[in-house]
């Protein structure tokens, strides 16, 4: 099956490259298909919605592709920041550039002084499936629970991935492989 994966996100692009190798997916990504940004893409993730904008940027990418597409919103929610930064994660810093950085420094600033039974956070990742760009969407949600560590640990992953831990694992997603990272929803 030919599918679209709506995002930009080198980082997510790497991880789903990785875990969907070996499954009967012809995957392709905007700029595979030769998909440039356009302004309008800054609005597609702008609201408190995981759902609203994990559906507008599979429409968009439907749209424009012309293939079944997937899309994803996902953030992390720190229970100290009542749920913050939540779909805003990408953008929390407000800053261009080494955004995950910025995200995380951000996120230990917060989180300073801050006990490690008060640090507890989840993953939270909603993915929207279209079959055609007027379709009616196919949703799935999925949680991680775990908690926010001190300072990064491993070099892997993508944005608050080195500072959030799963005891599930027992190590932080930034220590962890992929493969790994693929069954950490429930």
């Amino acid at each position: 099956m030919k599918l679209l994966v709506g995002t930009r996100s080198a980082g997510k692009t790497r991880e789903i490259r990785e875990l969907f190798t070996g499954l009967p997916f012809d995957l392709s990504f905007p700029t595979d298909r030769m998909l440039q940004p356009l302004p309008e893409e800054a609005d597609l993730e702008r609201t408190a919605s995981y759902v609203e904008n994990a559906v507008a940027k599979a429409r968009y990418f439907a749209t424009r592709g012309g293939l079944p597409t997937v899309a994803d919103d996902s953030g992390i929610e720190v229970e100290a920041l009542g749920g913050a930064p939540g779909p805003r994660s990408a953008r929390w810093a407000g800053v261009e550039g080494n955004v995950d950085a910025a995200n995380n420094k951000l996120l230990l600033e917060q989180l300073a002084g801050v006990p490690e039974e008060r640090r507890g956070a989840r993953y939270r990742c909603v993915v929207a499936f279209l079959a055609t760009p007027s379709g009616v969407p196919e949703i799935v949600e999925a949680t991680c629970e775990g908690f926010i560590l001190t300072e990064p640990r491993g070099s892997g992953g993508f944005g608050y991935d080195p500072l959030f831990y799963s005891p599930e694992l027992q190590m932080s997603f930034g220590e962890a492989p992929a493969s790994a990272l693929l069954r950490r929803s429930t």
